[in-house]
């Protein structure tokens, strides 16, 4: 069946999905023992999914490190608090890597932050925002790009949480997983779409709609999903 995707996807829709689960194993690492082990099993893997968190800043003049790295395979999710542990010689090796499938979104950002906790050289990674543009898709949250590409919601209600706190709750972990995975996810579908041309695109945008593609979906996807509950 032909797949209909947007050009642009309709925020007010988003709420009104079903939500999308991440249902494979989660291990958070506090040590730099285990963030080896973590690594050394990563490293063995074909393709894997990269995100962050920081923990939110709410004053002027105010900054925080990259409190968490979340690499992703098919089924497992390792949460690395690099509030804990730093950035150790094992994450910097999978970072500097050249031979893995690594995907993430907006990654040059996420490397900013990583490397203001410790320099190292960037590896090969492919940014999900420059795969969409070779289908016609103008959208760059992950949120708007999982709901076209699939049907379904990726929630952001924790991602104002504190990523700093001593313990991360089972929703904070359920959600920074679900960040790394999807990524995999997508990149995946936009390479069977290329593959097949199996899929007819809208285009949405009006001739004065500004161009502009930044966007914070998660304070006002947080007012859809209150109002809905």
């Amino acid at each position: 069946m032909t797949k209909t995707i947007y050009d642009k996807f309709d925020k007010q829709r988003i709420a009104t999905l079903p939500k999308e689960v991440f249902s494979g194993r989660i291990y958070t690492i506090t040590t730099e023992r285990d963030a080896e082990k973590a690594v050394n099993y990563l490293m063995t893997q074909p393709i894997l999914g990269f995100d962050t968190e920081t923990r939110p800043v709410f004053k002027r003049h105010m900054s925080h490190k990259v409190a968490l790295l979340q690499v992703s395979t098919y089924d497992t999710c390792f949460l690395f608090r690099l509030n804990h542990i730093g950035l150790p010689d094992s994450i910097v090796r999978l970072l500097e890597d050249r031979t893995i499938t690594k995907v993430a979104l907006s990654w040059k950002d996420d490397i900013h932050g990583l490397q203001q906790r410790r320099q190292f050289k960037t590896g090969t990674f492919v940014d999900v925002q420059d795969e969409v543009t070779k289908i016609g898709i103008e959208d760059y949250s992950l949120q708007k790009l999982y709901a076209n590409l699939f049907g379904k919601m990726i929630s952001k209600r924790q991602q104002l949480s504190n990523w700093e706190a001593d313990f991360l709750t089972d929703a904070q972990k359920a959600y920074a997983a679900l960040d790394a995975w999807a990524c995999i996810q997508i990149h995946n579908e936009i390479q069977r779409l290329q593959k097949s041309h199996d899929y007819h695109i809208i285009i949405t945008k009006s001739e004065n709609e500004s161009e502009t593609q930044a966007d914070n979906p998660a304070v006002s996807e947080q007012e859809h999903e209150e109002n809905l509950s």
